[in-house]
């Protein structure tokens, strides 16, 4: 687990320095909630330490333009090449190439003078990206908690022998990287993941039952993509993090605990073995941590808002509620078993994701048909990548066929 940075002198290729070129970040899934904080960050930095080196989406074409015409990368790349035709004249007056395909999001993560690159593509889609960057040696700053959830394992040994340094995006992730800055590993005794709860934090299993698609995509903290606000709603997002931090800080299952904390100020917290906690706050801003990532080990002015300590504020603690939100501990107890468990669990729940929000299952359905494909999923302890992808796969298509 020694790929993920721990302290300045870990990383020079990574320093900035006053005379140096611009860090040249390269960002996969710019049209997403993620991307779009990205960029506002580059539009902040105005060029000063970070450049936007390529973008690369999708189909957006229209938002991927936009975003091109902003921060003005070397190149932009499309993984859907139907939508390349799409273009037109939007990036006319640009010296920018446009390339198609996953291949073509390759030639920007491969690129000799990409310094970083942003994995913030939704889903399990977003290793393929995230493993190219490592293969290439290029310095991963990781929004895509899936690459963990799904091949944590075969990630951070690729990581490790490629001397790759993986830099957390997710809001709890990045603030217990930022709190184990206070002690040596060794030190450590736990950590605790925040929750805002979601929206439906306090209520009971069955009032869930006839939740709509609309009521569960209103999070009371963060403006997300559709997939993600789901999986807040049902603390799925947060299992998949406990099984991220699992592998990113190369943690014992036993060291991961979750607090709900519905005003999202404390991010997370570390827990030393002395009794010791060191929390990270700051009001609920995604630049912030994207910002801290790109230009680690430093800290510069992103033009994000700051606590204001003139006002009275009270901070909340409490226990999950398991029993009403169970894919809770699907996450801890995929955490445990490691191997293919990840990949089925995470793929089951992408399809489950997509099936309530089409109407063809209920809310209450989307852990029930999680731990359907967990159980019956034929389980390896030590799977290749290919064996993952073939779980995945598999799992799809279990939960498409999966009735209540």
């Amino acid at each position: 687990m020694a790929a993920i940075a721990t302290d300045e002198s870990t990383s020079p290729r990574h320093a900035l320095d006053a005379d140096r070129e611009p860090r040249r970040v390269v960002i996969l899934g710019s049209t997403g909630s993620i991307g779009r904080s990205a960029i506002r960050v580059l539009e902040h930095d105005a060029g000063k330490r970070l450049r936007g080196w390529g973008l690369a989406a999708n189909k957006g074409v229209e938002t991927l333009c936009e975003q091109a015409h902003a921060v003005r990368p070397w190149a932009i790349a499309l993984a859907d090449r139907a939508s390349v035709e799409r273009i037109d004249g939007r990036l006319k007056g640009l010296d920018v190439q446009v390339f198609a395909g996953i291949d073509g999001i390759g030639r920007l993560v491969e690129d000799a003078r990409t310094d970083v690159v942003l994995s913030a593509i939704v889903g399990a889609a977003g290793l393929e990206g995230t493993w190219a960057a490592i293969e290439a040696g290029k310095t991963v700053a990781l929004a895509n908690k899936e690459t963990l959830v799904v091949a944590g394992s075969l990630v951070m040994d690729l990581a490790a022998r490629r001397g790759v340094q993986i830099l957390p995006v997710d809001s709890e992730h990045s603030a217990i990287f930022q709190a184990m800055r206070s002690g040596r590993r060794s030190e450590v005794k736990r950590v605790v993941l925040t929750s805002s709860g979601g929206p439906f934090r306090g209520k009971k299993a069955s009032e869930l039952k006839s939740i709509t698609p609309d009521e569960a995509l209103r999070h009371p903290t963060w403006r997300m993509g559709p997939k993600i606000s789901i999986d807040s709603a049902t603390l799925m997002n947060k299992a998949l993090e406990v099984i991220e931090a699992r592998w990113l800080f190369g943690l014992e299952p036993e060291q991961i605990e979750v607090v709900i904390h519905p005003e999202s100020i404390v991010h997370s917290f570390v827990e030393f073995v002395d009794g010791g906690v060191i929390a990270q706050l700051s009001p609920p801003d995604m630049r912030l941590p994207i910002q801290y990532a790109l230009t680690y080990p430093e800290r510069v002015d992103g033009g994000c808002a700051a606590l204001d300590w003139t006002q009275a504020l009270t901070l909340r603690f409490e226990p999950p509620d398991r029993e009403t939100f169970p894919c809770l501990e699907l996450g801890f107890e995929v955490m445990r078993r490691g191997g293919t468990a990840g990949a089925a669990l995470n793929a089951a729940n992408e399809v489950a994701v997509a099936r309530f929000l089409d109407g063809s299952i209920g809310f209450h359905d989307i852990p029930r048909a999680c731990r359907a494909a967990l159980d019956s999923h034929s389980y390896d302890p030590r799977p290749t990548l290919d064996a993952l992808r073939r779980v995945d796969a598999w799992a799809r298509q279990e939960v498409i066929r999966w009735r209540s």
